[in-house]
């Protein structure tokens, strides 16, 4: 991959390290907004303050949403289907999310009783929802022109929710220098019939670039929007495979440390320290709180978030899928509280960022229900 391709690619990467920290995001001198009633721990220690707050709040919203949802069959469209880079990028142009309504999502959450939303800030297709210096392939840079992630942030502290940002870490499927499939598990990228284009390969392959590019989002995230409840990473079986979980051998280890998760941890909380850090099961063990999908596998012992979904498949928009009702929800959410487990419960807003009607429907009904009888037990 040559200098002029990849600075094409990342608008002109500066270093992360040049980005302005913004006084919006100081929240050493001002208690966040969905921290109010812990302002006492929060003195002490702004991160048992978020980590009480988190395990307290019960119930949340996730939100996937992007290129992809423009056609509307799932999250992994671009890996499954093997659309090659250029192509897919030119989803960018149909980028209208005309009913994407940050004051409608915001009032539906606490009318659903739920207390925090977690974004796609970007997802694997490496499309972004925020204003980003590092590459132009965001909302802001495309027909909407929009900041999405802006907009949310700044309905959630008028209404005192958390907001949590997704991010994808293990998988990008356009950097140039993201993890390729022949060096890491996982499918980290579509098994294209020949090489893509858009990706370096071999000796021209340097993993730092992409770790650079990703430390430098994740503090543009901490620096522009506000007090931020949540980094959640995704992507764990690439820096560690399914294999390597199971019988964590020291070759699977090796792997994991050379995504230098630490050092972006680290980062994280010296930025915000009320920030939670979570990645998926746990890819190191020192993340604040554990988010594995569907059900916890034992356990876990630590703070936990199960992730499920409205759709019974995909998470992203899916028209080829079928939405599920409140009784199933309700149970979903009742499995949860069993286990001593927060619910992240998902939806995928529609390509023009409306929310479906059928989950809205269930939405509402499950706050109406937690009104009349109140939370689950949990254990």
């Amino acid at each position: 991959m040559k200098r002029r391709k990849f600075i094409a690619y990342t608008g002109a990467v500066a270093g992360y390290s040049a980005i302005p920290h913004t006084s919006l995001a100081s929240t050493k001198s001002a208690i966040p907004s969905y921290l109010s009633g812990y302002e006492k721990l929060y003195k002490k220690d702004p991160r048992a303050a978020s980590l009480q707050w988190f395990k307290e709040a019960k119930f949340g919203l996730f939100m996937h949403y992007g290129l992809y949802s423009i056609l509307n069959r799932g999250e992994w469209v671009q890996l499954k289907e093997k659309i090659p880079v250029a192509e897919y990028a030119k989803l960018k142009k149909q980028f209208k999310p005309t009913k994407f309504d940050a004051d409608f999502i915001t009032d539906l959450v606490l009318e659903a009783g739920m207390k925090y939303i977690n974004i796609t800030t970007r997802h694997h297709d490496s499309f972004c929802l925020f204003k980003t210096k590092h590459t132009t392939f965001n909302s802001v840079n495309s027909p909407a022109k929009r900041d999405l992630v802006k907009e949310l942030a700044e309905a959630c502290e008028k209404k005192k929710l958390g907001l949590c940002f997704y991010y994808s870490h293990g998988r990008d499927w356009r950097h140039p220098h993201a993890p390729n499939n022949d060096t890491w598990a996982g499918s980290a990228r579509p098994d294209y019939k020949s090489k893509e284009p858009a990706y370096a390969y071999g000796k021209d392959h340097d993993l730092n670039k992409y770790l650079d590019f990703m430390k430098a989002q994740v503090k543009e995230l901490l620096t522009q929007y506000g007090p931020v409840a949540a980094i959640w990473l995704d992507g764990i079986a690439v820096p560690l495979s399914k294999k390597g979980r199971k019988k964590q051998s020291p070759r699977h280890r090796n792997n994991a440390r050379e995504f230098h998760a630490q050092e972006l941890y680290d980062l994280v909380h010296s930025l915000q320290p009320q920030v939670l850090v979570s990645y998926k099961q746990g890819l190191l063990g020192t993340e604040d709180f554990f988010a594995p999908e569907h059900r916890a596998r034992g356990d876990l012992g630590k703070v936990t978030e199960i992730c499920s979904t409205l759709q019974k498949q995909r998470w992203g928009c899916n028209k080829n899928t079928t939405h599920i009702g409140t009784d199933a929800a309700w149970k979903k959410l009742v499995k949860a509280r069993k286990s001593g487990a927060n619910l992240l419960l998902n939806t995928g807003p529609l390509p023009d960022g409306s929310i479906h009607p059928k989950d809205v429907k269930t939405l509402k009904a499950m706050g109406k229900r937690i009104a009349s009888n109140g939370f689950p037990e949990s254990k």
